[in-house]
């Protein structure tokens, strides 16, 4: 599956990973149901899939904790959409 493919899904695709799954819901206004998720990867991915659920959320400070945890640089709400798409990429 793409990056494409999956933000065009319009029901969440069965046999994701559990990031992938976090990215489906940030991407389709499941924010509570992505951070759940997010909340239980205990690896960088999952901080960085993190980081961007709180800079969607609109809390920057919180989103720079988590992307320091996943060492990667910070963005902001201008680069939510470039953001998901590197961060699915890499997922996928």
């Amino acid at each position: 599956m793409t990056p494409a493919e999956l933000a065009a899904a319009n029901v969440l695709p069965s046999g994701l990973s559990p990031e992938a799954e976090a990215l489906w819901y940030a991407k389709h206004d499941g924010w509570e149901e992505a951070h759940n998720i997010a909340q239980d990867i205990h690896t960088p991915m999952g901080s960085w899939i993190h980081a961007l659920l709180h800079v969607i959320e609109g809390d920057q400070w919180n989103a720079d904790y988590w992307f320091s945890r996943a060492k990667k640089p910070s963005c902001g709400p201008k680069e939510i959409d470039s953001l998901w798409s590197e961060i699915a990429q890499a997922v996928l």
